[in-house]
């Protein structure tokens, strides 16, 4: 009896189980719907377009079935622009670049579905300069492209590698280079800095080294962001007795030393030469400087003592590395000026009467405890100069400023909307007194904003960003403007850019053409790959 009560709650539990699942089935319908049904509509992949790149308004045929039945509703694009349709038949599609297209992949929308083919080349008045010789570029960031009267010039950033020739002894954030790219090995680096280096310079004869780095290459130590090197590569050093802690045995050492004793507790973004002296801008607070003779009552190493003034975002060292308490210093406080109460970046440059002047921006409302509007100018004496005049300035945080000395205008960038109270979206250009040049006006942006830009001699101005769209035409980071602010025509073909620009430098190729330098952290320009500097001609 028991045997026959188990076997029937067997039964009936099983039952319980079919049922919850007919209810589950009951109520099953699909969670997402039901999807949408392939259009039958393909591009060849394997058949480039025919021809494979073109200037606009070139015809081009590429290959694809399944378009006949939405030939009349069909949108073909070139890197997203719409171009004009000339025909369509069972294989294939013929087509016209449009005003507006650029390098990228061409693709077909029917109603709201997307259909992505090959790469079509449109070319245009920028291409890549086939002379430059380091094109597989550098690893890291590069920060500055620095010309020497030689006819060489050195590379500085956060790279470990340039084109390819550090894979055996790291190239470590410091390469000298020919004027066409090519690496210089009788630069004698060692082991480079131990952090990125932002800017070197030369003066006295040496070169100074700038960024956030302690070391450079057997020197470890007592490096503070900044030091000198002779002129081919190598540390500038000094031999110092240092002194221990007095016992009957010797009470002293000696020990080689960078020669440049002096530094700043945080990084240095800038150096300029400055009246025979070196002015260095950053995010730092303090100036530092070493004792190396000094007892310190340790008898178990050599002594270095650290000693640190108050002095903010700028200062200037004489050439030994000691402060230079000329400039922007209070010596009855022992303290320098307080600069500004946000992030700055500086830009250095000499007027037409050849006075130095330091243009100041950033985001921040006061300088030296005066109000401020995120933009100024000093003196060659480290004074607010009161003949640059922004108004109000701009209304958000500025990325970049550069100057150009045959427009004698200063160009802006950041996520401002106004300038002085006037409309200025992402990019202005100023006058020299630092009104607003009204003639130039920028149009909008989708998808992002301009992070630098340089307008070159021509009047012409490139910018780089993380935009997708300008003016409702697409350009995938990079564009080129006229000086009234609208896309260059032939200027603008090249393909997506990925990342950001640190600086742009007008310069000649091998064979003598225009052409720009390109540098900073990217590594896809005209929808190749490059990495962080690049050459290309400008027609």
């Amino acid at each position: 009896m028991k045997k026959i009560k188990y076997i029937l709650t067997i039964f009936f539990l099983i039952g319980l189980i079919i049922q919850g699942c007919k209810k589950e089935e009951e109520l099953g319908e699909e969670p997402y719907g039901v999807g949408k049904q392939p259009l039958g509509v393909l591009i060849s992949q394997t058949a480039p377009p025919v021809p494979a790149e073109g200037i606009v308004g070139t015809t081009v045929t590429i290959k694809a079935t399944g378009l006949m039945p939405f030939k009349d509703q069909l949108t073909f694009m070139f890197n997203g622009e719409k171009a004009e349709v000339v025909s369509v038949t069972a294989t294939e599609i013929t087509v016209k670049v449009p005003a507006a297209g650029s390098t990228g992949n061409v693709s077909i929308a029917i109603g709201d579905q997307l259909v992505v083919g090959p790469q079509f080349t449109v070319t245009g008045l920028v291409k890549n300069d086939i002379t430059w010789k380091a094109s597989l570029g550098a690893n890291g960031y590069v920060s500055q492209f620095y010309e020497m009267n030689d006819g060489r010039a050195i590379v500085v950033g956060s790279f470990t590698n340039y084109d390819n020739k550090g894979i055996v002894t790291p190239i470590n954030r410091i390469a000298r280079v020919s004027l066409d790219g090519e690496y210089d090995r009788t630069f004698r680096t060692g082991r480079g800095a131990n952090g990125s280096l932002s800017r070197v310079m030369e003066i006295g004869g040496r070169f100074i080294i700038a960024g956030g780095f302690s070391g450079y290459n057997q020197r470890t130590e007592n490096i503070s962001n900044i030091t000198s090197l002779f002129p081919n590569g190598a540390i500038d050093t000094v031999y110092i007795r240092t002194q221990r802690r007095p016992t009957l045995t010797d009470t002293t050492t000696h020990k080689w030393f960078p020669k440049f004793n002096g530094g700043t507790n945080a990084f240095i973004n800038r150096v300029y030469p400055h009246q025979g002296k070196i002015l260095a801008t950053g995010s730092f607070r303090y100036y530092v400087k070493r004792d190396y003779r000094r007892a310190n009552y340790d008898n178990t190493r050599d002594t270095v003592i650290m000693d640190s003034t108050d002095i903010r975002q700028i200062l200037r060292f004489n050439l030994d590395g000691s402060l230079d308490k000329t400039f922007r210093f209070n010596t009855a406080t022992n303290k320098g000026g307080v600069s500004a109460n946000g992030p700055i970046d500086t830009y250095m440059h000499t007027d037409a009467t050849n006075f130095e002047k330091l243009m100041v921006w950033g985001n921040f409302s006061t300088f030296d405890d005066q109000p401020a509007v995120r933009i100024l100018r000093l003196t060659a004496a480290g004074a607010k100069d009161p003949s640059f005049n922004p108004g109000t300035g701009a209304n958000n945080g500025i990325g970049s400023l550069t100057y150009n000395a045959t427009t004698r205008k200063y160009l802006i960038t950041g996520t401002f909307t106004q300038y002085n109270g006037k409309p200025a979206n992402g990019i202005a250009l100023l006058n020299e007194d630092g009104s607003l040049d009204e003639s130039f006006s920028a149009k909008a942006y989708e998808g992002g904003y301009p992070y630098f830009a340089r307008q070159l001699s021509t009047g012409l101005i490139v910018v780089g960003g993380d935009f997708r769209k300008y003016d409702n035409i697409t350009r995938n980071g990079f564009m080129i403007l006229t000086a009234a602010g609208a896309l260059a025509p032939g200027y603008n073909t090249t393909g997506p850019f990925n990342g950001g620009l640190s600086d742009v430098i007008e310069t000649k190729s091998a064979d003598g053409k225009k052409a720009l330098l390109l540098i900073g952290g990217f590594n896809r320009f005209d929808n190749q790959p490059y990495n962080n500097i690049i050459r290309m001609t400008i027609e």
